[in-house]
């Protein structure tokens, strides 16, 4: 389902800002703000910079300044401590300095990879990021956080390290394959349960506004994930085991989607929601054209396995569910309610 691209000029882009204090940065969304890259660079006074593109020579922007370009690979097989090494050492090479600038040019992947390879190289230059893919819009680059994954887990070896700035430019995404939209829409979809609201039926553009005004207000609260930010989490538990157990067969918009689902049903399980909420979540779901059930062949066994070693089950199996008092982290959830509400899926 494609939300149609609005015709907002580019010399008026959506602009949410991420409060941080002096770390503030703002997220520009709309038609051609790739082209403000040099402005962004000349802003925060980057002399040369390194451009990570997954993207091809005609939608990498100049960032206006002496640079090099790396070519990337969106995709989770590259999202390791090898591809950080890789760039690492290419920052090297070109003699970046913590008076420069590292650039990102792609999906949510590329974003976390440069991210986590911008934090630690020097122990911190400046990255601007230019997420190219919807999920990239919605949720990778915004909010610091960067991670890369083990042969063990997804994302468990990552820092925090916040964006100068974030050009959210629509028109990357008449690029995208239809199954790239769909990943997006996952987490858009979760963020209808976490304060969003209903964005089913709005221009792309305003869903990418809503969804990054929502993590830019958790963001501020909550910027290392110590209470509230863990709404954000809403549908990962089960989604980043999917995405494991499959070996990365489904995407990750696509497993939070179904993770979203399970979300619902586990909550119905423990009686935290009613059997009209469980069915909201089933129907905003599947509203956005994402699956609702867990692909054949997945072990449960495998599955539990995986979602003890989610980074927040520092209590046993652990989920952000939604409930009477709204979206919290629940602790030491029983493994019957999870076993149950796997085989209703």
């Amino acid at each position: 389902m494609h939300a149609p691209v609005p015709d907002r000029p580019a010399s008026e882009p959506a602009r949410v800002e991420v409060a941080l204090g002096e770390r503030s940065y703002p997220v520009l969304i709309g038609p051609g703000v790739r082209h403000r890259l040099p402005a962004e660079v000349a802003r925060i006074g980057a002399q040369r910079v390194v451009v990570v593109s997954a993207r091809p020579p005609e939608w990498t922007p100049d960032p206006g300044v002496p640079h090099r370009v790396v070519p990337a690979r969106d995709g989770e097989h590259d999202k390791n401590l090898t591809t950080v090494e890789q760039l690492c050492r290419a920052f090297a090479e070109f003699g970046l300095t913590r008076t420069d600038a590292v650039v990102s040019c792609g999906g949510g992947t590329t974003t976390d990879v440069v991210g986590l390879a911008a934090g630690l190289y020097h122990r911190g230059v400046p990255v601007i990021h230019l997420p190219t893919s919807l999920l990239a819009q919605v949720d990778a680059s915004v909010g610091g956080k960067t991670a890369v994954n083990l042969p063990e887990g997804k994302n468990l070896v990552g820092v925090y390290w916040q964006p100068r700035a974030v050009l959210c430019d629509t028109e990357h995404l008449g690029t995208l394959p239809q199954r790239e939209w769909r990943n997006g829409y996952g987490e858009i979809a979760r963020a209808h349960f976490i304060g969003a609201g209903d964005l089913r039926d709005r221009p792309v553009a305003e869903q990418i506004a809503a969804s990054v005004a929502l993590k830019a207000r958790v963001v501020a609260a909550d910027e290392r994930d110590s209470g509230l930010r863990h709404i954000l989490n809403y549908g990962h538990t089960l989604g980043h085991a999917l995405e494991r157990a499959t070996d990365f067969g489904m995407r990750h918009g696509e497993a939070v989607g179904v993770g979203t689902v399970f979300a619902g049903r586990l909550a119905g399980v423990l009686g935290r929601i009613p059997a009209d909420r469980v069915a909201e979540h089933h129907d905003v779901v599947a509203g956005y054209g994402l699956d609702t059930t867990l692909p054949g062949g997945v072990d449960h066994d495998e599955l539990i396995t995986l979602m003890r070693r989610d980074k927040k089950a520092t209590s046993g199996l652990s989920f952000v569910l939604d409930g009477p008092g709204g979206v919290e982290l629940v602790t030491h959830v029983p493994e019957v309610a999870v076993r149950t509400a796997l085989a209703v899926m």
